[in-house]
């Protein structure tokens, strides 16, 4: 299993990310990004603590662990140049926390997210269209979401991103132990958002090549 997109103390996330990278690696897990939540006031203070515990504690597993960081709630005019900076600070996955139904996430969030230099968009709801256009020839991901909540528009996601060529990925979202998800349960979770055998390997595929891509830089 590989997982893009998972959260620790540094934001609202149980574990410090030591043991959130135990238990994912004795879960099976090949690769895990921790990616917790930022906008403006805390940018600067998670990123570069993010990037020192990867360092750290990379030699000590046997799985890859890339820093990154979630945009969360922060208004669209400004993702762009926030995404840029968390490259700058050292973020290899940067993803967007998109328009879920389960949080009033501003509108044009999810455009403003297709239009900048990001990875994923998280848990997108009901994006448009023109939002998943945009996406597929930005190279922006879309998340199929393991997380309650969110993933109540896996279905609508999938199906768009089949339509329109977009790329999927899936991840858990993890904020305690208990989130993360095996690759059995990740293709249930595909199957039931209506993802055929050959895209549900396609949507894998994705996430090692943005591994690959993240180990790379």
């Amino acid at each position: 299993m590989i997982d893009l997109h998972t959260h620790s103390i540094f934001s609202d996330g149980e574990l410090i990310p030591s043991e959130l990278v135990r238990r994912a690696a004795v879960a099976g897990y090949r690769a895990i990004a921790i990616t917790d939540h930022v906008d403006h006031s805390n940018m600067d203070f998670i990123i570069p603590r993010i990037v020192k515990v990867c360092q750290k504690i990379s030699d000590a597993y046997s799985i890859k662990i890339i820093p990154g960081v979630e945009i969360t709630h922060v208004p669209p005019d400004s993702i762009f140049e926030m995404a840029e900076e968390a490259r700058k600070m050292g973020a290899k996955i940067v993803v967007v926390h998109g328009e879920t139904i389960v949080e009033p996430v501003i509108p044009g969030t999810n455009l403003a997210a297709a239009k900048s230099p990001v990875d994923i968009i998280a848990h997108p709801g009901l994006i448009t269209e023109e939002e998943v256009k945009l996406c597929a020839g930005n190279s922006v991901f879309l998340e199929i979401s393991a997380r309650r909540g969110h993933c109540l528009t896996n279905g609508h996601v999938a199906k768009l991103a089949s339509k329109l060529n977009a790329g999927l990925v899936l991840n858990s979202d993890a904020h305690s132990p208990q989130d993360l998800v095996n690759k059995e349960m990740a293709r249930n979770i595909a199957a039931g958002a209506g993802m055929s055998g050959e895209e549900i390997e396609i949507m894998f595929k994705n996430s090692e090549n943005l591994v690959k891509k993240a180990t790379e830089k």
